[in-house]
């Protein structure tokens, strides 16, 4: 199990493949809900490309170990809109399905807590062997389930200062 380190290009290039996959499969969708914070990116760029509203619901199961270590899902009580989101069919983006107990957890919540949405699909980067789930839509299958070096991972130990010293300021 070898790490998996992704540049911003290779990030983005993988991006646009999910965005392509999603509407060669010509299904219909009214909004975007992307899992803070590894699938904000993703649930960004797909709102643009679809022009879909998006809401943001932020998770968090890596919270011990600096992040390396999951533990029980944490779903926020509240998702983020500028306005409620419309239609009965949404998708769900997030960067990728590890265990995929965030993926058996989130679709049933978001089922209960807005009941006129009737579907829900996924869409990942990458789908990692030892999940449980099995996304609807994702590009690459990691069946060696390697830890994924994502380019902005870069932020999680910089401070301001760190970046003054970067840009000689």
């Amino acid at each position: 199990m070898k790490d998996l380190y992704v540049s911003w290009d290779e990030y983005n290039r993988l991006i646009e493949k999910l965005a392509i996959r999603i509407y060669d499969s010509a299904w219909q969708f009214d909004a975007i809900v992307c899992l803070a914070r590894g699938g904000l990116r993703v649930g960004d760029v797909l709102s643009r490309v679809f022009d879909r509203p998006l809401g943001v619901l932020f998770t968090s199961s890596y919270r011990e170990n600096a992040g390396t270590t999951q533990s029980r899902l944490m779903i926020a009580d509240h998702m983020s809109s500028a306005t409620p989101l419309p239609g009965s069919r949404w998708l769900l983006a997030d960067d990728l399905v590890d265990s995929g107990g965030t993926l058996v957890e989130v679709i049933p919540a978001l089922k209960q807590r807005f009941p006129q949405v009737q579907e829900v699909r996924s869409a990942v980067v990458w789908r990692k062997g030892a999940s449980v789930a099995e996304p609807d839509y994702y590009i690459e299958y990691l069946p060696t389930n390697p830890w994924i070096h994502q380019p902005f991972e870069e932020y999680d130990h910089m401070r301001p200062s760190d970046l003054k010293t970067r840009w000689g300021m």
